[in-house]
């Protein structure tokens, strides 16, 4: 299943009031919410630019998490030239494929990619689990999902011990494989 625009936006819509909310209370400045904000604009006009919505951002102190899977090369590749070049960005995490269209298919049939509704199902559910977990400050990370059961964990924890348990909460989840984090730990 291909996403198309209404459903790729379905999840920022379901989140929204909670993401205004969340950003408001944060541990960071204004100042600091808003570089993020302007990096995001950025690579969401790279992605209109590559004619594609196969790519999904997260971002945090100016450190971006990009996710997504592309069936044209090409494509792929215009994306993460533009991507690349955007000014600001500290830290590009980039775990976006490219996977052509038939290889994607056989491997959904294999039972070793999840389509698009399920990866976001994964990833809304692991977010969910960070709501309300004692110790772990939920507005301070991002999560996202990719169709290989990865989800990335984005963010800052005040200590070891609060970034350990966002990452087991994290793997909690049925149909995670795998964790990866990139916590950055300090007060």
């Amino acid at each position: 299943m291909t996403a198309n625009p209404a459903q790729a936006q379905l999840g920022d819509i379901l989140t929204a009031p909670k993401t205004l909310v969340d950003r408001a209370i944060e541990a960071r400045s204004a100042a600091d919410i808003k570089r993020d904000n302007e990096i995001v604009l950025k690579v969401n006009q790279a992605m209109a630019d590559a004619g594609s919505i196969k790519a999904s951002t997260e971002i945090y102190e100016q450190r971006l998490l990009v996710t997504g899977i592309f069936d044209d090369k090409d494509t792929y590749d215009k994306f993460e030239k533009a991507v690349r070049a955007v000014k600001g960005v500290k830290k590009l995490y980039w775990q976006v494929s490219y996977v052509a269209k038939g290889d994607q298919e056989a491997r959904r049939k294999a039972g070793t990619m999840m389509d698009w509704a399920d990866t976001l199902t994964m990833e809304t559910k692991a977010k969910g689990r960070l709501i309300g977990t004692a110790g772990v400050a939920d507005v301070n990370f991002r999560i996202a999902g990719d169709a290989f059961g990865t989800l990335y964990i984005l963010g800052r924890a005040r200590s070891k011990e609060e970034a350990d348990k966002a990452v087991a909460r994290t793997k909690d989840g049925q149909g995670v494989k795998k964790v990866v984090s990139y916590i950055d730990v300090r007060p």
